[in-house]
């Protein structure tokens, strides 16, 4: 299949490793050009010596929790590639397996800047372009977790929720001239997972049992069909897709890639 990206100006955040680096990979398959995002400059480099190879690439090393941040991965990218960026894929986020008594005001306020707020701020600064070219796709990836909570991480549940609102609002706003989907991932083994202090060591404190413990226990109550945790480039495959012409009839969309840990109808 012909995805039509070649040439595409594909902006990611949190691009430096886990899904962000995978969609990043599959968007350079493509042919597209990258702008390449995330606070890991380190791992940012890794990225554009392995993707160089294969398609134009710039890396802004950026803390997206802040405005500032945003405003200068945005501001980079449109000047470096002459006022266009083609398709946004809002990916950073971070997750915590915390209790809902264990939350302070601040907990939540930092969950929201960086997984909420960070792709609030990254969509105003790209929308302006977007319009003034008459074509754009924003791409947020949420979780399965916004459409099926569990009890470990409520913070990170309802700012991937609203992710979701905001999918289906700016879709509504945006047609047709820019398509705006997300993809809501089930568990996926990743840096944000497997990172020390990340997902699973924060598991198995709230679970009182080591981190492969926790994570093997949390996946027995989901009886997940597939039986296994997914990869990134299953969902970067996904991504790229919803940001082609194969996808044009696509918008408001939130597509499961969840080895069907959903299981509700809607």
């Amino acid at each position: 299949m012909n995805l039509n990206l070649n040439d595409k100006v594909v902006l990611i955040t949190g691009a430096a490793s886990g899904i962000g680096l995978a969609t990043a990979r599959s968007f350079a398959a493509e042919g597209a050009r990258l702008s390449l995002v995330d606070r890991d400059a380190e791992g940012l480099a890794k990225a554009k010596e392995e993707l160089s190879a294969h398609t134009e690439v710039m890396v802004t090393a950026a803390d997206l929790a802040g405005a500032e941040g945003v405003r200068l991965a945005v501001e980079s990218t449109l000047e470096t590639y002459g006022g266009v960026i083609d398709v946004l894929v809002n990916n950073v986020g971070q997750c915590f397996a915390r209790r809902f008594d264990d939350l302070r005001d601040e907990d939540w306020l930092a969950t929201f800047e960086i997984n909420f707020m960070s792709a609030v701020r990254a969509i105003r600064a790209t929308l302006p372009a977007m319009r003034r070219n008459g074509r754009g796709v924003i791409i947020t990836n949420a979780s399965d977790l916004a459409r099926q909570p569990e009890a470990a991480q409520p913070d990170y549940q309802v700012s991937k929720a609203a992710l979701l609102s905001l999918t289906k609002s700016l879709a509504l706003h945006e047609g047709p001239a820019v398509r705006v989907n997300a993809v809501a991932p089930g568990p996926v083994w990743t840096p944000l997972w497997t990172r020390p202090g990340g997902f699973a060591d924060t598991l198995g404190t709230v679970h009182g049992q080591d981190a492969k413990a926790a994570v093997e226990y949390e996946l027995s109550k989901r009886q997940m069909p597939l039986g296994r945790l997914g990869t990134p480039e299953e969902v970067a495959s996904v991504i790229t897709f919803m940001a082609s012409d194969a996808a044009s009839f696509v918008t408001g969309s939130i597509w499961g890639v969840d080895g069907g840990t959903v299981r509700g109808l809607l």
